[in-house]
């Protein structure tokens, strides 16, 4: 798993949703799942002050963890697509309202906002639109002249999914199999019929793509000015 600082980005992104309020977590597992699945068993076991005998191997937990979350750790294939994935997991969504992500953008995203925002359109879906971090530096030209010169701004114009949703559980009925990409057969379905929402997000996103992604965010992480995080 890439790690940002000390922890994966699946840990970040679910401290986002915790910082919110939200604890519960149904994680779709595919390719490597087992190593998601060492992590969290192992911050489970290890977090906390412990006392260890030696010699009989018995360990003692001092305090409990400070996290009360619950996760759901789910085999959806490694060759499912995204959709797939999303309906393997409805039996352990309890047939109500839920969120979801990807596990590869960090993002300031108000979610009780983005929740609330859903659910006042009563629309079947929400997505996120953020405007994507420009690759390289804009310049503002006037004739021969820069005007403004801005290193690594986001982009102005076009907004794209920032991958944090909120739907409903009708929207897993036109899952139809472990075939079926979520942006390409059910999002692009439900935008033609007005079912779809957008929320837009003004603020901080950056996805995880490549290893100069990884560094920018590890960059900022360890400068204690990550916007993602719940304290600097």
């Amino acid at each position: 798993m890439v790690e940002i600082g000390d922890r994966p980005i699946l840990h970040h992104i679910m401290d986002l949703y915790d910082a919110h309020g939200f604890n519960e977590f149904v994680l779709a597992l595919g390719y490597l799942g087992h190593m998601i699945k060492r992590h969290v068993m192992d911050w489970s076991t290890l977090s906390g002050n412990l006392a260890v005998d030696l010699a009989s191997g018995s360990v003692t937990r001092h305090s409990p963890s400070n996290l009360d979350w619950k996760v759901s750790l789910i085999e959806t294939g490694a060759g499912t697509e995204t959709g797939g994935r999303l309906k393997r997991c409805a039996p352990h969504l309890r047939n109500e309202t839920f969120m979801l992500t990807y596990g590869d953008g960090l993002s300031n995203v108000d979610l009780r906002a983005v929740l609330e925002f859903h659910r006042r359109h009563g629309k079947l879906a929400t997505v996120t639109a953020v405007h994507p971090p420009a690759r390289w530096g804009e310049m503002d030209l006037d004739q021969d002249m820069v005007a403004s010169f801005a290193e690594k701004v986001q982009v102005r114009q076009g907004w794209i999914n920032g991958g944090f949703m909120v739907l409903e559980p009708a929207v897993l009925e036109r899952i139809e199999g472990d075939h079926t990409v979520l942006e390409r057969d059910v999002l692009t379905a439900l935008a033609a019929e007005g079912q779809l929402c957008a929320y837009r997000h003004e603020g901080f996103w950056q996805a995880m793509d490549t290893l100069r992604d990884v560094r920018a965010l590890t960059a900022l992480w360890e400068s204690g000015a990550s916007p993602w995080a719940k304290s600097s």
